[in-house]
């Protein structure tokens, strides 16, 4: 890196095509209170703050693919103190040397919120003295006179619509039965246990879970998000549950199983870009007899692998999200477990993407050597309480697993 560049008054980081840190400026070294070494061919995921992780995996990523740049992203840097640095985010990738890289250039922003919130306070005064200055007490009395005409109108539409909610909440609840009937129950033996949890914003949900036995020794685990809520989502996600729940009873490939699901959303809305939608998916295949874990993870948040010692493993995503870009190739990771660990796949109504302090990994941390149950009644516990009014709308669902 020449001389300007590496001491330009912006931070500049290029990365490779998955996120790994090529070459850092001290410019952002010093405003992050790092060394170079400490950060070489490190994640991206290290410097940024936790909604900022989510924020790259979900907007970022795909954007940077599809659009090869990256125009003012806002989102915040982490120090190695932990502290939380606003900046503006604007990256280009490019063909370097037979090898495709990503150049990020942040400019720090702190006072930008402050800004803007003055900015926004003026507005809002300047506009009321306006509309108080030209509201007549003639155009007062139209208002008036139109307001008792709308009013008579709407206890008509009351009527109708009162009468319309009755039949349609009828009709919800039986959608609401028969997608929670297609939930998998749980699953106890000698070599694992799996328990979940599920719990609808509304009548229905755009989130869905299986987990299914393979065989002797295998167990395939799904866990997917479908954009949005309400009668559209809750459609697309018992289509896609049935189509899962089929490749993973036949014993498919996790790189098949993704492929499929993708493929079946672009052919669902290739006539209409306006209703496309996709979703974040995690599928986990679990193999008791040589003890590891194969896994994909299509933009979902991160899965929690807990060793019996109680240290924890990010298993971040490694791929877009299902049914956004035309040609992924999705690839698996693999990885070995010892007995005594635990796995905790969720959605991101259980865990908020916007919180500083995630309070799941404190969670396991503190529970390392209870049994499923105990943690699954303390996390049910902790996304209900009135405190976490973020989580009330949204659906939550989480899968706990016991590797014994």
């Amino acid at each position: 890196m020449d001389e300007q560049l590496n001491y330009a008054p912006c931070g500049f980081v290029t990365l490779t095509e998955v996120g790994s840190i090529v070459s850092i400026n001290e410019t952002l070294l010093n405003l992050l209170d790092y060394r170079e070494d400490e950060l070489q061919n490190q994640h991206i995921h290290n410097i940024l703050s936790s909604p900022a992780r989510i924020f790259y995996e979900m907007y970022f990523f795909p954007i940077i693919k599809m659009e090869k740049k990256v125009e003012e992203m806002y989102l915040s840097l982490r120090t190695s103190t932990g502290e939380k640095i606003p900046v503006l985010l604007n990256a280009k990738q490019t063909q370097r040397e037979h090898s495709t890289v990503i150049d990020c250039v942040f400019i720090p922003v702190r006072k930008r919120d402050e800004y803007e919130n003055e900015l926004l306070i003026a507005k809002k005064e300047a506009e009321a003295a306006l509309y108080a200055k030209n509201q007549t007490n003639a155009e007062l009395e139209i208002t008036l006179k139109k307001l008792e005409a709308k009013q008579a109108e709407l206890v008509e539409l009351n009527k109708e619509n009162q009468k319309y909610k009755l039949d349609t909440s009828k009709e919800l609840e039986l959608a609401r039965k028969i997608q929670e009937t297609s939930l998998t129950d749980s699953i106890d033996n000698e070599h694992i246990e799996i328990q979940a949890y599920y719990k609808a914003s509304s009548q229905l949900s755009g989130d869905i879970y299986g987990f299914y036995q393979i065989g002797s020794h295998r167990y395939g685990i799904m866990i997917l998000d479908v954009m949005g809520h309400g009668i559209s989502s809750a459609l697309i996600t018992m289509s896609l549950q049935s189509l899962f729940q089929r490749l993973i009873s036949k014993g498919f490939t996790p790189e098949h199983v993704m492929s499929e699901l993708d493929h079946y959303l672009h052919f669902l809305f290739h006539n209409n870009e306006e209703t496309r939608h996709y979703c974040t998916a995690f599928y986990l295949l679990v193999d008791t007899y040589k003890e590891q874990i194969e896994y994909i993870n299509a933009g979902h948040p991160p899965a929690l692998l807990q060793d019996a010692s109680g240290n924890l493993t990010e298993l971040s995503a490694t791929s877009p999200p299902v049914g956004l870009l035309d040609g992924v190739v999705f690839q698996s990771k693999t990885l070995p477990y010892e007995n005594g660990s635990k796995l905790l796949l969720y959605t991101d109504g259980v865990e908020d993407p916007i919180e500083e302090d995630p309070r799941l990994p404190t969670l396991l941390k503190a529970n390392s050597n209870a049994p499923l149950s105990t943690i699954k009644e303390k996390l049910v516990a902790e996304i209900s309480h009135e405190k976490n009014a973020y989580h009330k709308n949204d659906d939550q669902c989480f899968i706990l697993v016991s590797l014994k």
